[in-house]
This record gives structure tokens, C-alpha cells and sequence, in this order.
């Protein structure tokens, strides 16, 4: 098990790779020379975007949000998300991130700690629901994504033709 530290990150950000439907999701950290890359469920990066917007929106206006926040090339990614955990540090005006490995259940994983500025947490939010919003819509019954193949809904408990 091994603990990083991102106190002071130069990057935060979220991207994915792959066709709709089909997307990988990849968070980026930079601070330095170091980067992580590490993979995360779409549904995660939708709740913590949510969350974080409504922390920033609570902590106050920020000032000039970073514009660059597209993948980085490096791409090898060092281990995928399971829990995440949000605090914020009213001291210094920050909002930390605890991210940890997934695994399996006798396994101690890594762990990641990210302190973000209002203003890196405010551009994370608005990046990161344009990337969901841009993927498969949602069906209207039961909110899961619609495959362009058909979709089995659960909602309709196999009384309806699958919608499309």
C-alpha cells in the first residue's frame, strides 16, 4: 500500500478515451513532475462533479477557473477507484480529495490525497459534466443509459417492447 500526496497539483482534471457507450474514464493528477492517471467509473466522476460544484458554490466565487483540461498523453494508468471521500479544509480555503484502490476485500490497496483550490474544483465540476452529459442519454423510465442496440428496461418488468 502506498500513499500519494497532491498538495499543491498543478492539474486536476477527467477525460475519457473510447467510443460512446464504450469510454474509459481516466482522472489526471499533475503536480510537478509527478502524474497519475487513474481510472474511475462514469457514475463516480457525475456524483463528485456534482458534489463539487455545489461545494464551491458554497465556499464562494472563484476567480479564474484553469482552461487546460484535457488528458495528458501519458496514459498508463496506476490503479482504479473505489471509494471517494470529500472534505473540505475551511482553514485554507481547500477542497480534499481521498481516493482509494479498489480492491479486493482482504487487500490493502493505495491511497490518494488531493487538495484542490475552489477554482481547480469549479473547472473539474463544469469539464466533467460536459464529458457525462456527452455520452449515452439516460432512458426516461429508469435513468440507465440507452445502448443504440435496444434497451432492456428494467422499469417496464418485461411488459413493453425494449425502447430504442
Amino acid at each position: 500500500m502506498t500513499d500519494f500526496r497532491f498538495d499543491q497539483p498543478d492539474r486536476f482534471t477527467v477525460g475519457v478515451i473510447g467510443e460512446v457507450g464504450q469510454r474509459l474514464f481516466l482522472l489526471q493528477i499533475r503536480e510537478g513532475r509527478r502524474l497519475m492517471t487513474l481510472k474511475i467509473e462514469k457514475v463516480q466522476v457525475a456524483t463528485l462533479s456534482t458534489y463539487l460544484a455545489r461545494l464551491v458554490k458554497e465556499m464562494g466565487r472563484p476567480k479564474h477557473l484553469p482552461e487546460d483540461l484535457g488528458l495528458e498523453s501519458e496514459l498508463d494508468v496506476d490503479f482504479t477507484v473505489g471509494d471517494v471521500n470529500v472534505m473540505v479544509n475551511e482553514q485554507e480555503q481547500r477542497i480534499v480529495l481521498e481516493l482509494d484502490e479498489l480492491t479486493s476485500e482482504n487487500e490493502a490497496g493505495d491511497h490518494v490525497l488531493i487538495s484542490l483550490s475552489r477554482e481547480q474544483a469549479a473547472a473539474f465540476a463544469i469539464h466533467a459534466t460536459r464529458i457525462v452529459e456527452g455520452g449515452r442519454p439516460p432512458c426516461p423510465l429508469c435513468a440507465l443509459p440507452l445502448d443504440p442496440r435496444g434497451h432492456d428496461c428494467p422499469r417496464t418488468n418485461g411488459h413493453r417492447a425494449p425502447l430504442t
